[in-house]
């Protein structure tokens, strides 16, 4: 154990079937900001304790999916009861270990929270159930409920690990599932916290969290017991995770990245809380949300005033510490993630590209770590690489059109379909643009995860992947239709005459 390690004492096991339990073999968690830092370690899961958890999962299913959707939501508000006492430490941990600022750590629990307050609101509706009656040629009345689907697992990722699981897992434990969870490798600690005193409050079995090296978690994806995989990160990702559930046919939700457009209108409104907003969809959690803004089209009348209220904020950019009060903007999660973006800098650059990049970069201790300068590309040609793929950091293209067709046009000329804006003075045009754009949610004047209705259904089209989380959209999404048909006998009687 490091001296940083026994002085933040920041160490968390696997829970499975109502115990914690330590293992031998961890992950070692490094701090992002200050390489070479350990912040704490995880248990790592071995195959047999992964086949454990979903066997603890499938033994208490048959209890829990017997309970009353208003029992099940009775005993799910009291375990989410005081799980915001600690926010403050979850925080702390979590910003070392994912490199975000503090302020950012603290909403990721909050919006668990939120959300899951949110999903027992629709407590009432998880039962509800629809009559078909008999119909000439058809002498059945037919009864239309809902059933769980069983053992579920969710795998979260780095960038806003706890906030993302709040989008599914009350959803799932509502709808009568019981669930694994499997917080990211790279950022274990603050999560495994958070879903534990969860758990600690609900029946044995129910909720368990599994964490590990990815070589031993195939059983959470292609045991025949699991019923659905929920996973959110990349799209390279997804599709792994969408090939080993076919073996066992699991069936799976997909929230996968974006390639997501901010189209500025010529009769936009550009005061300070506009800029501010596009500012922040752009360059919060250092880009590294899959909901950010990716591509911004301003039209070209408007184009200089949009360049020039992102200059102007990213001149006031404080890189640095999560922790340090100062810090505005963190570092990249991994090292390969900053090479990445610093290709896409450098391909831009080479091509001539107008490229202006802002801010200092750290030095001393964090002169290694994985900061990147926050960095415009104005008017980059649509064919770069900062345009066609998702950037995931700091870097952002803004680009010129003349018209509104050309913008739908090029928003809609690439392979996701996560979300979108449209940005305008005029709310009728800027209905008509967002009605155009391919993609699952589209804000107007506004653009981001702070904006996003979290009653609503998100999720993305194309390869931003498929299913619905959030609202009532995502308790169907954890359950099977269930028909019972019942002969009526005066409607056969009428039919045979």
């Amino acid at each position: 154990m490091t001296e940083q390690m026994e002085k933040t004492g920041v160490r968390t096991g696997l829970f499975i079937g109502g115990r914690e339990r330590f293992t031998d073999e961890t992950l070692r968690v490094a701090d992002p900001g200050k390489p070479g830092r350990v912040v704490g370690e995880a248990s790592a899961a071995s195959v047999g304790d992964v086949a454990d958890a979903v066997a603890a999962a499938k033994d208490a299913f048959a209890h829990w999916s017997s309970l009353s959707a208003d029992e099940r939501s009775a005993m799910m508000a009291e375990a989410i009861a005081g799980v915001g006492d600690l926010r403050d430490e979850d925080a702390e941990i979590l910003a070392q270990e994912n490199g975000k600022i503090r302020g950012e750590a603290w909403v990721d629990g909050l919006v668990f929270e939120i959300r899951w307050q949110l999903a027992l609101a629709h407590t009432n509706e998880v039962e509800a159930s629809t009559t078909l009656d008999p119909a000439p040629g058809i002498p059945v009345s037919t009864q239309v409920g809902y059933q769980p689907l069983g053992v579920v697992t969710i795998i979260v990722p780095f960038n806003w690990p706890i906030a993302i699981l709040g989008a599914s897992l009350p959803h799932a434990l509502l709808a009568g599932n019981t669930v694994i969870v499997k917080p990211p490798p790279s950022a274990p600690l603050a999560t495994t916290r958070v879903v534990q005193r969860v758990a600690e409050k609900l029946p044995e079995g129910v909720l368990n969290v599994v964490t590990g090296h990815d070589e031993n978690m195939a059983g959470l994806i292609e045991n025949t017991d699991v019923a659905k995989v929920c996973f959110t990160g990349s799209v390279g990702g997804g599709k792994k995770i969408m090939e080993m559930a076919s073996r066992s046919l699991t069936r799976v939700t997909l929230e996968l990245g974006g390639n997501d457009p901010a189209i500025f209108l010529q009769n936009a409104t550009l005061d300070d809380a506009h800029l501010d907003r596009l500012f922040a969809a752009i360059f919060d959690t250092t880009g590294q949300i899959c909901m950010n803004a990716k591509r911004v089209f301003v039209h070209r009348a408007r184009l200089d005033e949009v360049v020039a209220g992102l200059e102007e904020r990213l001149q006031r950019v404080v890189l640095g510490y999560g922790l340090d009060e100062d810090t505005t903007m963190g570092p990249l999660h991994q090292a390969a993630q900053k090479g990445f973006v610093e290709e896409l800098i450098a391909e831009a650059k080479a091509a001539g590209a107008d490229v202006r990049e802002f801010g200092q970069l750290p030095d001393g201790e964090m002169a290694a770590g994985n900061f990147v300068r926050p960095t415009l590309v104005v008017g980059a040609d649509v064919h770069l690489r900062v345009v066609t793929e998702e950037q995931f950091g700091p870097v952002i293209p803004v680009i010129g059109f003349d018209t509104e067709e050309e913008a739908v046009t090029l928003a809609n000329d690439t392979w996701g379909g996560l979300c979108g804006s449209v940005w305008s003075a005029s709310e009728a045009d800027a209905q008509r643009v967002a009605a155009k754009l391919a993609c699952g949610y589209v804000w107007i004047n506004d653009h981001g995860a702070p904006r996003l209705d979290l009653r609503a259904p998100f999720g993305g089209m194309k390869q931003s992947g498929f299913g619905r989380e959030q609202g009532i959209h995502g308790v169907r999404a954890f359950q099977d239709t269930h028909s019972i048909g019942t002969l009526d006998q005066q409607a056969l009687a009428q039919a045979a005459h």
